[in-house]
């Protein structure tokens, strides 16, 4: 009786050892496959931020050559440590870039199986919109009845008759008043506007406060006068694009935005001066898209399935 009890007690604990070693076995391929995933996780979340990362900067430079669009994403793919990741680009110019960028990631615990590997893909597109909402405007305003041609002189009034229909005008932004205005032409109205967006014209001759901005603007750009390919350049304006909303004693009080223009300022002002010289350029800028938008040269960018 002792003996089988023994014998039956040794079983149990045999089972037991057995029972323990399928367990660990179990989780040993469990904890394998987490790490595998995690890895292979990991890669992909990389893969995706660098993805969009690059069309959303190359994205900027649609509206110039190919070469400049290449050497954008070759940059910013060097950054994150993935072009030997490039699978595909894909450019058209004034219109979308699109990236697939896919690498082998080895394995840990699936080796052990007969993977030693496995593919991770990812792609994104990044499409030019007009430009319907973005913050930055400077406080002088442009009719949609004109009609704008790219690269051509204009001159932007900013003198009484500035509100006159048909005319530049002057906008009241961040309210009324010459240093506010002064203000948001030196910094952009730090306020976000939109298509649809009400705003009050600015009354009063500001050509005086006008000059001094223009001016600090032309100087503290670093790029020779005419070189409009660089977005840090201090003498290009986003304007916003109106159509008269209020007329009252025929002057224009009020108007309502229809989009976006940007201007590049094409010298100084002098004393007697009571506009502001310049060109209307076609530009990327940060800002949020709306295909309702005037088509005025203004474009902001987003990420397209």
């Amino acid at each position: 009786m002792k003996n089988k009890i023994k014998n039956l007690f040794l079983e149990e604990r045999a089972s037991t050892v057995i029972f323990f070693s399928f367990i660990l076995i179990g989780l040993l391929g469990v904890i394998g496959i987490v790490m595998d995933g995690g890895t292979l996780f990991v890669t992909k979340a990389h893969l995706q931020k660098t993805a969009n990362a690059v069309v959303l900067s190359a994205a900027q430079e649609l509206l110039n050559d190919e070469e400049d669009v290449i050497t954008v994403s070759d940059k910013i793919l060097d950054a994150h440590n993935e072009k030997s990741s490039l699978h595909q680009l894909n450019i058209e110019l004034g219109n979308k870039i699109s990236i697939h960028l896919k690498k082998e990631v080895s394995l840990s615990f699936l080796r052990l199986f007969g993977f030693p590997s496995a593919p991770v893909e990812a792609t994104s597109t990044a499409a030019l919109g007009l430009m319907g909402r973005a913050k930055g405007a400077a406080p002088l305003g442009i009719d949609d009845s004109i009609q704008l041609e790219f690269y051509k002189e204009y001159k932007l009034k900013v003198d009484q008759t500035e509100v006159d229909a048909g005319n530049f005008g002057i906008l009241a932004l961040d309210g009324p008043g010459a240093k506010t205005y002064e203000q948001n032409l030196r910094d952009g109205y730090s306020g976000e506007i939109e298509i649809g967006t009400i705003i009050e014209t600015q009354t009063g001759n500001i050509a005086g406060k006008t000059r001094i901005v223009i001016n600090e603007r032309i100087n503290a750009c670093p790029h020779p006068p005419g070189d409009i390919s660089h977005r840090d350049c201090s003498r290009i304006l986003l304007i916003p694009v109106y159509k008269p909303y209020d007329y009252t004693s025929n002057q224009l009080k009020k108007i309502e935005i229809t989009g976006f223009a940007y201007f590049y300022i094409l010298e100084p002002m002098n004393a007697q001066d009571t506009s502001v010289t310049g060109m209307f350029i076609e530009k990327t800028g940060n800002g949020f898209t709306d295909p309702n938008g005037t088509n005025t040269g203004a474009y902001s960018i987003k990420l397209t399935k």
